[in-house]
């Protein structure tokens, strides 16, 4: 089998420094997003009710000002239903880590931005590396906005954010530190792969399962389901609930967002679906002697997900611990980039050629 076809030139200074720049901001996204978690596990995500994308970098200084934040968080269901006689110095505490959450989403902008513009000015970006960096930082714009928006929803009825809104704001970090992963992929000096491209088209679809088991996590964290239902291969009493159960919502749809038991059962099931695909995809590599990257690729990410069950199921049965629910994101997050990676290496393979096609391309060259 031909293992490499093309390979791109290498990279320019410029573009190397490009690379690390990338690296920096795809390394403070996930810090960000480790911070975030631990911000939902301390129910931490509404201790600052106001959005003030400038001053509020600033934290309280004084007592007075301390005394005016806590007296704002006072006036929020969460406050009067869950924390209700809390102190200063308790809520000090989730007011630090919301704090910080949002101070890093602010630093994350302005180490994208102001590279570059410099990047630009030097004109050491390609047409289509700009368009994409530019889609990037859009995309971080609307993030921002996208937090408040999921804020607000918990501030005035509910005592927490939506699970709604809470997964389209976790989904979208996580696309926009896909899209930076896979500019930093497309920038590397590698190889055209000879792969059948069957294997392409399972790596998008474990990537795609990927993107929606994450998706359905979040709406586990949203909804507090890993701390309602805590048994395991069983959940509420069966393997598989009754469809009573599963379908009382009206619509049927809306038990799929809104129905605990649904919520939970769905992201259990595709957590399966996801390890029996990255199997078949493993075995699919090794039997059709696919190069030596391509396998490497395909059991790392079996490996992964295998993690990923197992850490899985201790969160469950121990109601989320913090210390859990944050190993849970962080293997999370390994096994996006470890699908990532794989997709991308696949994308850039070449139909395996046969000893038919190699002597047609051999006539054709003489």
């Amino acid at each position: 089998m031909v293992s490499a076809v093309t390979a791109r030139p290498p990279l320019t200074a410029g573009l190397r420094a490009v690379r690390a720049w990338l690296i920096v901001v795809a390394a403070m996204v996930v810090c960000t997003l480790m911070v975030g978690g631990a911000t939902r596990l301390t129910e931490s995500g509404l201790s600052i009710v106001e959005w003030k994308p400038v001053t509020g970098t600033i934290p309280p200084l004084t007592d007075a000002e301390w005394t005016t934040q806590f007296e704002a968080y006072k006036t929020i269901p969460q406050y009067r239903e869950m924390n209700l006689g809390m102190s200063l110095s308790e809520f000090k505490t989730i007011f630090w880590w919301e704090w910080g959450h949002r101070l890093l989403g602010r630093l994350i902008g302005a180490v994208f931005l102001l590279p570059f513009l410099w990047f630009l000015w030097r004109g050491v970006l390609p047409a289509d590396l700009k368009r994409r960096l530019w889609v990037i930082f859009a995309l971080g714009g609307l993030q921002g906005a996208v937090g408040w928006w999921m804020v607000s929803s918990g501030l005035t009825v509910r005592v927490s954010v939506s699970q709604y809104r809470l997964a389209v704001h976790f989904v979208l970090a996580l696309v926009i530190f896909s899209a930076i992963v896979w500019t930093l992929r497309r920038l590397r000096e590698a190889p055209a792969l000879a792969a059948p491209p069957r294997l392409r088209t399972g790596s998008r679809l474990l990537l795609a399962l990927v993107f929606l088991q994450l998706y359905f996590g979040a709406l586990v964290a949203g909804l507090r389901a890993g701390k309602v239902f805590n048994t395991w291969p069983q959940i509420d009493g069966a393997l598989i609930p009754t469809a009573e159960r599963l379908f009382f919502e009206q619509p049927w749809w809306r038990n799929f967002f809104d129905n605990t038991l649904t919520v939970q059962f769905s992201h259990r099931m595709i957590a399966y679906t996801l390890l029996v695909g990255a199997v078949v995809h493993a075995v699919d590599a090794v039997r059709a002697r696919a190069p030596a990257s391509v396998v490497s690729g395909a059991l790392w990410l079996l490996a992964a997900l295998l993690a990923q069950v197992v850490v899985g199921i201790l969160t469950l049965l121990h109601q989320v611990p913090i210390d859990l629910g944050l190993t849970h994101q962080a293997v999370a997050i390994v096994v996006l980039v470890l699908a990532l990676f794989q997709a991308e290496r696949l994308g850039r393979s070449q139909p395996e050629l046969t000893p038919g096609a190699l002597d047609l391309a051999a006539d054709r060259v003489r």
